[in-house]
């Protein structure tokens, strides 16, 4: 079953990467519309770069989980050679509670930050005027997603560590093998 929702969940943060990256194509249109009218016609639609933000934030937020489910975050390992095989699976479960630790404590600073925005009706002070949830609700989902799909990256680890699958958790939450880095670049 946990596997069944991994593969799931996998495929939601694809979607949501594309959904994301979708956003970022059309603020770059946005962006270069804006400049054009600007040189051309010297009009401005105004707000394009707010819009952008927004849509990056979001195409961010959105794209979290997919790279935890490629295992494409940032990561010191530079100690993981020197220490026995043994260990890596416990290091990097360490290093999943870690990452999905602080994304809860953002997270949670999130949510208080939208709630503040619906309770005050709270809009940008730019002349949009945008009310400040309508850019903050996706971006708390993106959050949330990428949470609960580190709460379950680091449950399928420890299910395949106790069955004694350490390739599986290899797969999971391992450091990407130079192979593994050459096969993704060429595919």
């Amino acid at each position: 079953m946990l596997e069944t929702l991994l593969k799931h969940s996998r495929k939601l943060s694809l979607w949501l990467t594309w959904a994301g990256g979708t956003l970022i194509v059309f603020s770059a249109f946005l962006v270069t519309l804006e400049v054009l009218l600007r040189k051309i016609f010297n009009v401005s639609l105004g707000g394009a770069d707010e819009i952008s933000g927004y849509a990056f934030g979001v195409a961010t937020a959105f794209a979290f989980s997919f790279a935890l489910f490629e295992r494409a975050h940032i990561r010191v390992d530079a100690l993981m050679n020197v220490l026995p095989r043994a260990l890596h699976p416990l290091i990097n479960m360490f290093g999943l509670l870690l990452l999905v630790g602080f994304a809860a404590i953002v997270t949670l600073m999130v949510w208080g930050m939208v709630a503040d925005s619906l309770q005050h009706g709270s809009r940008s002070i730019t002349p949009l005027r945008v009310p400040l949830a309508l850019p903050q609700i996706p971006w708390l989902i993106g959050w949330i997603l990428f949470v609960a799909s580190g709460l379950l990256v680091g449950l399928v680890a420890v299910k395949r560590w106790i069955e004694g699958n350490q390739a599986g958790v290899q797969d999971l939450i391992g450091v990407k093998t130079i192979d593994e880095q050459i096969e993704d670049e060429s595919a």
